[in-house]
């Protein structure tokens, strides 16, 4: 469980072309005071109950560590009381990754934060300038090891489609973050939002945003690399905002309210090609089965998996069953006398019926 306090730019040292922190985060006030402060942590236990797992006050917006260390320390202060009292386990923030030093961890450390979630938006030096970030990707390489170094739970911020950006530039940075072994990782594909340098670049045609489809792309092969590399991916797009929902708000780019969905549907489609095409022609009915919780994404919204199923592979009928034993973002086809499974490894295995049963996968 999370609670947000937004902090609103504070901090931030420029203002990169793509932000527009009042869409993205909502309408919040400037200065947080403590009253406020108390209310909003105090209301958000009340609704939400103990949940199980642990419970964060989370600094978000602006740049934390930039601000002067007299406000920040105000700040941790007034998440003091909640942490004594046990109603909560520790706080998270947000930053840049060149606001980040050993001194500055040090007083994260003394008032209880556990986890530092970095804006590192790229690991590529020219799209981090062309984007106005003012760090370089050295910088996000060495706060990040910093951060785990002293002990704290670390995530990356990642922006596909940003000015200059390219499948494989973002591919790359994929496989830069992978190594850097962050224990979380969140992204969401640039979007032009209205009262930007970035939507003016887009009205005189110097910047070209991603279609849906191919931010759904670039998604989809990220998130399938960061799962099989153990690193999870807590949050794909933008959360939507009533702000965000305005007219003209977002003037142009791949935002969609469920993006996470449309990616692993994506990607389920992709895993059930792959072993209907191993399993050749000759059934016109067929069988998957997969764990509870992805059977939604597997149909696709309004069921577009499994119609384009059908018509790609000629079958008259897919039945799709749920699971329990099975784990999470694997899919067994079930054809004729053939079983084969798969998973996002993407790596195809055919298996007897007794063979599965004797692993402890049932319902098949």
């Amino acid at each position: 469980m999370i609670i947000p306090i937004f902090i609103m730019n504070r901090g931030c040292s420029r203002r990169c072309l793509f932000c527009n922190e009042r869409m993205t985060a909502g309408e919040r006030p400037q200065q947080i005071t403590e009253a406020a402060f108390r209310e909003t942590i105090r209301a958000c236990l009340r609704s939400a109950g103990r949940k199980d797992g642990p419970v964060q006050i989370a600094f978000y917006g602006g740049t934390f560590t930039g601000m002067e260390q007299e406000e920040q320390q105000r700040l941790l202060e007034l998440a003091s009381p909640f942490l004594r009292e046990g109603a909560v386990d520790g706080i998270r923030l947000s930053t840049r990754p060149d606001e980040i030093d050993a001194e500055g961890l040090d007083l994260l450390k003394a008032f209880g934060v556990t986890t530092v979630e970095v804006g590192a938006q790229s690991l590529d030096d020219e799209v981090l300038l062309r984007s106005g970030r003012g760090h370089t990707a050295a910088d996000a390489v060495r706060a990040v090891t910093l951060l785990r170094e002293r002990g704290f739970e670390t995530g990356i911020h990642l922006m596909a489609g940003l000015p200059g950006d390219s499948p494989d530039c973002f591919a790359q940075t994929i496989e830069k973050v992978i190594a850097l072994r962050p224990d979380m990782v969140r992204i969401h594909p640039t979007l032009v939002l209205r009262d930007t340098a970035l939507a003016e670049a887009f009205r005189e045609g110097r910047y070209t945003p991603l279609t849906l489809a191919e931010a759904v792309d670039l998604c989809k092969k990220a998130l399938k690399k960061l799962t099989n590399a153990g690193i999870p991916v807590i949050r794909l797009g933008l959360q939507t905002t009533r702000e965000l929902e305005e007219p003209d708000a977002v003037v142009a780019g791949p935002f969609h309210p469920a993006l996470r969905t449309l990616v692993e549907s994506a990607i389920f489609l992709e895993m059930a090609v792959s072993l209907l095409t191993a399993a050749g022609p000759g059934e016109r009915a067929v069988t998957f089965a997969l764990a509870p919780a992805d059977v939604s994404n597997f149909r696709g919204q309004r069921r577009e998996n499994i119609a384009a199923l059908k018509e790609r592979f000629n079958l008259a009928d897919i039945r799709v069953t749920a699971d329990p034993a099975l784990p999470r973002h694997m899919l067994i086809l079930t054809a004729g006398s053939r079983q084969l499974k798969t998973d996002w490894s993407d790596r195809i295995t055919e298996s007897r019926r007794e063979d599965l049963h004797a692993d402890g996968v049932h319902g098949i």
